[in-house]
């Protein structure tokens, strides 16, 4: 690589046929995309509208005590609000105002649907419109699904912030707008690395406060930090704002290319651009060497779950030196993933959605050192001696940028360490 600019890759996997599954699902719904949101929207509440199921999921999903005061709950439905028997919407109503009481700091209001409005006989998009105007302008009340039957694992955050993009204020002049939830520490990271290159002025979506809300506009341009987020990408489009192409910054090289793409979008020349980068690239670099000792050279297979998994796979081949055998993702975004395909070396099968029985079986063919995958189906591979790795770690932990390229890589390493930790036991 020169200068943050791509190696050469004879095709990749940009023009591969992507093989296209539709049956049996094996992923979280896109409910649990609220443990990471109501940490980053630090006066929002999420509040969902659904069953004791869908309380119990997100207490156990996000560890919360008891004695804890978090910034989501659930609104109950009843059997006979589920039977049209009760007035769901004076209910509702009747819970909002006893929570906003209660809760004064809350400055935005989200209304989570766990199921469609035929389900739940509930439109929360007319309710948080009313609720808007009732608690005007002291909060703001915005909806989205969340539903399993509607979202798959991150599909939630890409709802909540869609839903977020028709109430952006306009745009006042030609900004850079970061697109997706990361942890405070690393957006903090994006947005020293920005200021040194002299990029700017920089908002982010989601803002931490409401207050902070973004504008949009025909001069905005923004930047995707996850891969999910073709429905906000859209919304943002439709608000005439202009997405900035680039692989996803995971690892040394995505993350040099993606600021790459930045600044040339915004003048900055090759000089200023080395001097910014190329410490934390060299110590990127030597991060992932250390993990790499234990990868190079092993097969990886990728089910779907969080559509992480084609930037994740570039990663791990290239910097890395690992074989993948299968890059399986809930949907593929042809756009958003498409200069990552480009730069993943042609070989591994490229798949779409989810048939689970028919995945296994290639899985149990292929035999692969590791296998990423959701958390339902890691004890069983386990269990036939297979090497997994839990996908929704790699939503939850750190894993943007340079500072975090190595931790990304010993992420995938632990697990064989693991394993073959445990064989020299038992060869004990």
């Amino acid at each position: 690589m020169t200068e943050g600019r791509p190696l050469p890759v004879s095709r990749g996997c940009r023009e591969a046929p992507v093989l296209k599954e539709r049956g049996q699902r094996e992923v979280f719904c896109g409910l649990t995309g609220i443990v990471w949101l109501h940490r980053k929207m630090q006066d929002a509440f999420f509040l969902v509208v659904g069953s004791r199921t869908c309380a119990h999921l997100l207490q156990a999903a996000a560890g919360v005590m008891i004695f804890a005061e978090p910034r989501f709950g659930t609104a109950i439905l009843e059997e006979k609000d589920l039977a049209g028997m009760a007035d769901a919407h004076e209910e509702l109503d009747r819970e909002v105002a006893r929570l906003l009481s209660r809760r004064p700091d809350i400055r935005r209001l989200f209304l989570v649907g766990s199921c469609p409005s035929e389900v739940i006989k509930l439109d929360l998009h007319r309710a948080a419109e009313r609720l808007s105007r009732i608690h005007a302008p002291h909060v703001s009340v915005t909806n989205f699904s969340g539903s399993g039957i509607e979202t798959t694992f991150t599909e939630g955050e890409d709802a909540c912030l869609a839903a977020m993009v028709p109430d952006l204020p306009p745009g006042t002049g030609r900004e850079l707008l970061l697109v997706g939830a990361l942890p405070d520490v690393v957006e903090d990271q994006a947005l020293r690395l920005l200021a040194e290159l002299g990029i700017g002025p920089v908002r982010v979506l989601p803002a931490r406060r409401a207050d902070g809300a973004p504008g949009v506009g025909p001069e905005t341009v923004y930047a995707l930090t996850q891969p999910f987020l073709g429905a906000t990408a859209a919304a943002l489009d439709r608000r005439g704002a202009r997405r900035i192409a680039a692989p996803f910054p995971f690892g040394e090289e995505g993350t040099t290319l993606w600021l790459r793409a930045l600044a040339d979008e915004f003048g900055v020349s090759d000089e200023t651009f080395a001097r910014v980068t190329d410490a934390p690239r060299a110590r990127a670099r030597k991060a992932v060497a250390a993990a790499a000792a234990t990868l190079r050279g092993r097969s990886v297979f990728f089910l779907p779950d969080s559509q992480l998994e084609i930037p994740l796979a570039r990663f791990l081949v290239r910097e890395c030196g690992m074989e993948a055998v299968e890059v399986g993702s809930p949907y593929i975004h042809a756009d958003l993933a498409g200069p990552d395909l480009g730069l993943l070396p042609a070989g591994p099968v490229i798949s779409e959605g989810q048939d689970v029985d028919r995945q296994l079986d290639r899985v149990r063919a292929a035999r692969p050192d590791l296998t990423v995958c959701g958390l339902g189906l890691a004890n069983p591979l386990e269990a036939e001696g297979l090497t997994t790795k839990w996908a929704i770690e790699l939503v939850f932990t750190p894993v943007h940028l340079y500072d975090q390229a190595g931790d990304l890589a010993q992420l995938f390493a632990r697990p064989l360490r693991r394993r073959s930790l445990l064989r020299l036991e038992a060869a004990e």
